[in-house]
């Protein structure tokens, strides 16, 4: 499956860039592990490895991949706890929606956060070493800024983890 996406560089018109099947199994490969060498890839996908080096340089350009991370295992890190908190806001304006931002990227433990539609407005997730920690991190949040609701939900484990998006819809 070929789509398009428009792509801006610079000050240029907006250009359409095509991804197709060998890119698709490219990017699988390198979100199952970014340090995998080129020629690897290349020859898993029926490529030599000056294309293949070319498509993965396309797409970092195309934004398609945004950086490439380390995966930091938690319980090594001391950070085995993972807790979920949903927070409903008192208002919804800009100027509360720009301190909570200024907020939770002030915190560490807060490794991601989402807006929402529904019942809560926002989730985020944490990662603590223990109840002590997730206390403080809580205690800071309802000091900072004012809440109509926080529900705290703790992960007992984790069923499924990974960063890797699917590929076939590109």
């Amino acid at each position: 499956m070929t789509e398009t996406r428009p792509r801006k560089t610079g000050t240029k018109p907006a250009e359409t860039i095509t991804f197709d099947e060998i890119d698709q199994k490219i990017l699988a490969m390198l979100q199952e592990d970014s340090d995998v060498a080129v020629t690897v890839i290349a020859e898993a996908v029926g490529l030599s490895a000056t294309p293949c080096w070319r498509r993965i340089k396309r797409m970092e350009e195309a934004g398609l991949i945004k950086r490439r991370v380390v995966l930091v295992d938690q319980e090594r890190a001391n950070v085995p706890l993972t807790v979920f908190i949903g927070v409903s806001t008192p208002r919804h304006e800009t100027a509360w929606l720009t301190r909570f931002r200024e907020l939770i990227d002030e915190i560490p433990e807060v490794l991601e956060a989402y807006r929402l539609t529904g019942t809560v407005d926002y989730i985020l997730k944490v990662v603590v070493p223990d109840m002590a920690s997730y206390d403080a991190v809580y205690k800071k949040m309802i000091d900072t800024l004012e809440f109509r609701m926080v529900n705290s939900m703790i992960s007992m484990e984790e069923l499924k983890f990974t960063t890797a998006v699917p590929t076939k819809y590109i």
